[in-house]
């Protein structure tokens, strides 16, 4: 870029450069300096654009939920019956387990963050608020708490089981949870 043109991705390089270096080092390992460096931006950048570090881990989390709740969104946008939802709840929690290693890390780091810290809950909140509401469009709100717990904690399970359950079991829980008792 030319010298004195503003860079209009600078924002965006700087927030992947932080989850970049979530993934590698974890939160601990991330400062102004490796960020700025890594985003390949002058270090002013990162005040010009951010409050402080805890700006740039709030926005850059916020943005690695966001593309979680566009996954949500997509399988379960595609659900036009109930039985196509629970297929659609079972086929994201495969695809989220079976994704990258990367994923799995910043998921965990950010839980991690909001359980130390209040002020991350809010990002997690937000992202528990889009996921419930798309499970909504197709199940109760009761069902569809339940429903997000299960997939959170069944791609946890089948991320870090050295013998994930197939997908048959998968759906099992997801037709036990989505059947109503009497």
């Amino acid at each position: 870029m030319a010298t004195g043109q503003p860079d209009p991705r600078r924002r965006e390089r700087i927030l992947a450069a932080t989850l970049d270096l979530i993934a590698e080092e974890g939160v601990v390992g991330v400062s102004h300096r490796k960020i700025a460096a890594r985003a390949e931006v002058p270090l002013g950048s990162m005040t010009y654009h951010f409050a402080g570090i805890d700006d740039v881990l709030r926005e850059a989390f916020a943005s690695f939920a966001d593309r979680v709740v566009a996954l949500f969104d997509a399988y379960l946008g595609a659900a036009h019956d109930l039985e196509q939802a629970r297929e659609a709840v079972t086929d994201l929690i495969h695809a989220l387990s079976e994704g990258t290693r990367r994923d799995l890390i910043l998921t965990q780091e950010l839980y991690t963050l909001a359980a130390r810290r209040p002020e991350y809950r809010q990002v997690t909140q937000a992202w528990m608020g889009h996921s419930r509401r798309l499970l909504e469009r197709h199940f109760d709100p009761e069902t569809a708490r339940q429903l997000d717990a299960l997939i959170e904690g069944l791609t946890l399970h089948r991320a870090l089981d050295t013998a994930p359950q197939d997908r048959e079991l998968t759906r099992m829980a997801v037709t036990r949870i989505t059947t109503a008792v009497p």
